[in-house]
């Protein structure tokens, strides 16, 4: 976990020193409970990824963080919100251009909270050309792009 921080900030430093251009941070949501039909909470595991999320990022300097209008998106960005005392915009899952709207206007860095089917989507309109898949066992990667012209693309995974 020590060793992922390191590297962030690492790659945030180098990018920022030289361009001062906003970061989006993307992950999908944590593990979630086996009950609850369409908008289950978080299962234990999940909460635990979503303090670990939270210990990651708490020093990337998020000014916004958007999620989606389920329980399990809102749930894994709580811990870094509350952290940084702020309130999470809702943005429905199946819009992804209004959310990537929201995303160019940026003065400062982000967290995206999203779905296995929305962020490879979401990542795309941002301008990477890299096709993204994320496997519906997997809740471990944070996809980091800058908003840089040409956007770039940091993939790291935070294993529990």
């Amino acid at each position: 976990m020590k060793h992922l921080a390191l590297t962030v900030s690492i790659f945030l430093f180098g990018l920022t020193a030289a361009d001062a251009v906003p970061f989006v941070f993307i992950v999908r949501h944590a593990e979630k409970a086996t009950t609850g039909g369409n908008d289950p909470d978080l299962s234990d595991a999940g909460r635990k990824r979503a303090d670990a999320l939270a210990r990651i990022l708490k020093n990337s300097q998020i000014t916004s963080v958007f999620v989606t209008e389920f329980k399990r998106t809102q749930e894994t960005a709580a811990p870094l919100a509350t952290a940084a005392h702020l309130t999470p915009t809702i943005i429905p899952a199946k819009d992804v251009p209004a959310l990537v709207v929201k995303l160019r206007a940026l003065n400062g860095n982000a967290l995206v909270v999203g779905h296995g089917n929305t962020i490879p989507d979401l990542v795309k309109e941002l301008g990477i050309a890299t096709p993204i898949t994320i496997p519906e066992d997997d809740y471990t990667e944070i996809f980091v792009v800058s908003l840089a012209d040409p956007p770039q693309l940091l993939r790291l995974h935070y294993p529990l």
